[in-house]
Order: C-alpha cells, then sequence, then structure tokens
C-alpha cells in the first residue's frame, strides 16, 4: 500500500518552519499532500492561488509532493485522497494538546488514518504563520521566516 501523508494548514504563508516539516518527513511516505483548508476564523493575507503558487515554487519538480486545497473536514478529505497519515508539525506543548485532542477525535472517525507529529527544529519553534502574516501585513520584513528564494512580494500582489 503507498504511504500517502496528508500535510493540512491554512499556509498563509508557508514558512521555513512548514518547509523543514515536508523536507524531514519526505523519506517517510511515498507521497506528501499539502492542502490547504479554508478556516473560518482567519481572514487570509494570500489569496489561495497565490498560497498554492508559493508552495509549488519551494518544490518545484518533485513528485513526491502535491499541492492541493480543500473544504470541509480534514479527516474527509484525507478518505477522498486515499491519505493514511495526517503530518503534523509540534512547536510547543500548547501545539501538542490540541493536535492531540483532533488527532484522537479523527482517529474514532476514521480508524484506518494516522496522525504522525514532528517536532519541528529547534531552530523553527518561534516560527508561526499568524505572526509572519502580521509583519507582512505591517509592510516588515519577513523574508528570514520564508523559504529561501522566495520574494513574498510575488504572491501579495
Amino acid at each position: 500500500m503507498e504511504k500517502i501523508a496528508l500535510f493540512p494548514g491554512s499556509f498563509d504563508p508557508f514558512t521555513i518552519g512548514h518547509q523543514s516539516i515536508v523536507n524531514r518527513a519526505l523519506p517517510l511516505f511515498d507521497k506528501i499532500i499539502i492542502a490547504i483548508g479554508y478556516n473560518t476564523l482567519k481572514k487570509p493575507l494570500l489569496e489561495l492561488e497565490k498560497r498554492m503558487q508559493l508552495i509549488s515554487d519551494v518544490f518545484p519538480s518533485n513528485p513526491k509532493i502535491v499541492v492541493s486545497h480543500y473544504q470541509g473536514l480534514t479527516i474527509e478529505y484525507c478518505t477522498k485522497v486515499k491519505a493514511n497519515y495526517l503530518l503534523r508539525g509540534l512547536r510547543t506543548a500548547a501545539d501538542f494538546e490540541y493536535e492531540r485532542a483532533i488527532g484522537q477525535m479523527n482517529k474514532a472517525m476514521n480508524p484506518g488514518i494516522e496522525s504522525v507529529f514532528l517536532l519541528t527544529a529547534p531552530e523553527h519553534s518561534f516560527v508561526n504563520s499568524t505572526i509572519v502574516r502580521d509583519i507582512l501585513f505591517y509592510g516588515g520584513d519577513a523574508s528570514k521566516f520564508l523559504p529561501e528564494g522566495i520574494d513574498i512580494k510575488k504572491y501579495l500582489s
């Protein structure tokens, strides 16, 4: 059976922390679907198409990575795309508690899908999309928190 992981998030924007999780997970899975979900609680800075393009630009020509988007429950999208793993990064103890609760609910809803948690690399543990989004919104320089070679101005227009 092919090992397919779904890495869900709003990715607004996709940061070096997200990139690190994907790069470290690549040897573990046959395919990683980076899926942008619709979050009713967040007003995005970057349009969906721009977020998808940014992620595609971070991983050009990698046949193991697919960039997608969805609405609705993540666990249902896993079933739709035949993902048998949910990939999540953990920065803090609070992240763990939150993700553990979601993982247990997901397991109750679909026992065939495993949640896989990777600890964030220490040098990225403070990187948070919400804070990076605020830096960008107010015109600050967030380049050190974004994947190398990404000119965020290209995606903001």
